[in-house]
């Protein structure tokens, strides 16, 4: 993996912290409907899948045979009350997560990046194309986040 990917991967948390200036605690807890979720949620489906992506490039360094675990996301948010908790919580604990993985990649050699295991579809996966997806996944949720603040811009 380049260092390029780990400073993008890293940058997520700023990315997230610059998405998030300026809004009140209303502002992170407004839903569009009551299926959908707020921006607190989603920092909790974040920080909650990085604890899930941390155990997995774990396991697959540790020489894991068994299929990485998979996690029900909405279960997630829902069982744990999310959007009663507090954004910049769940962000702090995503900006730990990362460093610490950060501190990690930064020991791993260009064998152990390319460990691999087999996610819960079925696919070999390695430890690269896990922080890849990562990467790419708070980016998607970065695109939910804007539209949730012009969703509550409107209803303001």
């Amino acid at each position: 993996m380049s260092s390029e990917q780990i400073r993008d991967y890293l940058n997520t948390y700023d990315q997230l912290a610059q998405a998030l200036e300026g809004l009140t605690e209303e502002q992170l807890q407004w839903k569009a409907a009551p299926a959908s979720w707020s921006v607190t949620e989603v920092l909790a489906h974040l920080a909650d899948h990085s604890i899930v992506v941390s155990f997995r490039i774990r396991d697959i360094l540790a020489g894991t045979e068994v299929q990485l675990p998979a996690f029900h996301q909405d279960a997630w948010v829902s069982g744990q009350h999310s959007n009663s908790g507090h954004a910049a919580d769940s962000l702090e604990l995503f900006r730990s997560l990362l460093h610490y993985n950060g501190l990690l990649f930064n020991r791993l050699s260009a064998g152990e990046w390319e460990k691999s295991g087999i996610n819960f579809k079925g696919e070999v996966v390695s430890v690269t194309d896990i922080v890849r997806s990562f990467t790419a996944h708070v980016q998607t949720h970065l695109a939910q986040i804007e539209r949730i603040k012009q969703g509550a811009a409107v209803f303001h």
